[in-house]
């Protein structure tokens, strides 16, 4: 499992960063302020300048002050991005909270397996902090019905109409659900469900 301090961009600043890309890579040189303006119909381009201060600090880009073309992308696996679906919110005993209205969330494309299904869930609570996942922060799952001992997984609990993010065990003739966190016990059900294996996490940093 992988973890990235990243912050995801919203669909307008993906837009903005993949057309500095596209005009880089057509013309051999970036994009004015005024020609991001003019391409996103953004007239003040002091809102140009902040749309490129939040891709600035969330490391996509750096600027020179004082020169008109002076925008460097970063080419590199920060950059490189796919799209997957933010499904909704899940915490320790509660069914997942869908989200209203929920928008795809463009995460690196190095931390998705290979094959399968992904999507993304935001994290209530700190029941697993000492797996690196902290509340607020976005975990990625591939889906899949089973996992291995001791990795973290999203179980549902079809007796109480639960979900939760635990460290499964097999046990006999029980599952063993473990939080990563030294105050919390782990509990045990007979009936679980596994929904897919935590593969990557996302933390907000801007």
């Amino acid at each position: 499992m992988s973890t990235m301090k990243i912050s995801t961009l919203t669909r307008k600043q993906k837009a903005i960063l993949d057309f500095l890309k596209s005009f880089q890579k057509t013309k051999g040189y970036p994009p004015t302020l005024e020609e991001i303006g003019k391409k996103f119909k953004l007239s003040s381009p002091a809102t140009v300048h902040q749309y490129l201060s939040v891709l600035r600090r969330k490391g996509y880009v750096q600027r020179q002050k004082g020169h008109a073309r002076s925008i460097e992308i970063f080419q590199n696996g920060i950059s490189d991005l796919v799209e997957i679906p933010l499904l909704g919110i899940i915490s320790a005993g509660k069914p997942v909270e869908a989200i209203q209205n929920p928008e795809p969330i463009q995460v690196p494309k190095n931390m998705l397996s290979k094959s399968g299904r992904h999507y993304a869930l935001k994290v209530d609570g700190n029941s697993m902090m000492n797996e690196g996942i902290s509340d607020g922060d976005t975990v990625i799952v591939r889906e899949q019905p089973v996992v291995e001992n001791g990795e973290s997984a999203v179980a549902y609990l079809p007796d109480s109409n639960e979900a939760t993010l635990k460290k499964i065990y097999k046990e006999k003739n029980r599952i063993r659900l473990q939080p990563a966190n030294p105050e919390m016990k782990p509990f045990y059900e007979k009936n679980v469900e596994i929904q897919g294996k935590v593969v990557g996490v996302l933390r907000k940093i801007a």
